[in-house]
């Protein structure tokens, strides 16, 4: 077999499930997400035993990031819930949290499926912000430590989302699609997990991590989230909008779209935010310390 045989085949070649021991499964998918923390705390730690970070300490950072997991499983969890299929949910309640469904008169297993990057955004900065007020840091300061870090761990949840067959790309004639078993059509489509892993996990890491030699307050934070937004909004031409959904305006995927009214979009207000958030860390420069823009 070819290479580029190879390469259009691999997601049929892929077990989603990691290892099946009687009723226990584990996906690779939920792996990848213990992985991407993993990354995150290794990094931070890191910084912290080396005195380049000195603001809190180990422990505080551990607890710092237990705060940041729940935070992320609860909006990423509600997110998913309002932004991409809010009416469903609105009829079926008890599967927002339960991993089970009633079905003509019996409860089938299905697990908790459907996370929203966007609500899982709203769920961290909102844990950073309330463990900032506990340990009397300005918010920028803890989101400054993480956002130099979170990106090669978003690269390992996005291999997880390509192991486990999902959200998979458009279709194409290009060589470098593949076919993708749970599109159900053997029709070659881009890999646009992998361009996410690439372009919002390597390169935004490498972009935050080179850029900021002088270490100025908030630019970690506003390159990850003016980065994230703009990258993520130029590859959802890439990828398959959700089939519940389909295109929202304009050709436009949810992913690019606020499921609030159907039209405001959601990389979109990323970007947006971002000059909110620089006037915020400008303002907050000029007050509280020496820091000049």
């Amino acid at each position: 077999m070819d290479f580029l045989s190879w390469w259009q085949t691999l997601p049929s070649k892929m077990d989603p499930v990691l290892i099946s021991i009687g009723p226990l499964t584990i996906y690779w998918y939920s792996t990848m997400y213990l992985v991407a923390f993993g990354v995150v705390y290794i990094l931070c730690s890191k910084k912290i035993k080396q005195n380049k970070f000195n603001k809190i300490n180990l422990e505080q950072f551990e607890d710092l990031l237990s705060w940041c997991f729940i935070g992320l499983l609860i909006g990423a969890r509600f997110g998913y819930v309002i932004f991409y299929n809010f009416e469903y949910y609105l009829s079926n309640p008890l599967e927002i949290l339960l991993p089970f469904k009633y079905y003509n008169g019996n409860w089938i297993f299905t697990g908790i499926a459907g996370m929203s990057y966007h609500g899982g955004v709203i769920g961290v900065v909102t844990a950073i912000w309330l463990f900032s007020r506990k340990v009397k840091l300005h918010l920028f300061e803890l989101a400054d430590f993480l956002t130099a870090a979170i990106p090669l761990g978003y690269f390992f949840g996005r291999i997880g989302n390509f192991i486990n067959g999902e959200l998979y790309g458009r279709t194409t004639e290009a060589s470098i699609g593949m076919y993708f078993p749970n599109a159900g059509d053997n029709v070659l489509r881009h890999p646009s997990q992998l361009y996410e892993a690439l372009f919002e996990g390597i390169i935004l890491y490498y972009v935050i991590n080179s850029f900021n030699k002088h270490n100025k307050l908030g630019f970690n934070s506003g390159t990850y989230v003016f980065g994230y937004g703009l990258v993520r909004f130029f590859i959802e031409y890439f990828r398959e909008p959700d089939a519940h959904l389909g295109f929202i305006l304009f050709n436009l995927s949810m992913g690019q779209h606020s499921h609030s009214r159907r039209l405001n979009i959601l990389c979109s207000i990323h970007i947006h935010d971002i000059l909110l958030l620089l006037i915020h860390i400008h303002k907050y420069c000029i007050k509280y310390s020496n820091i000049r823009w």
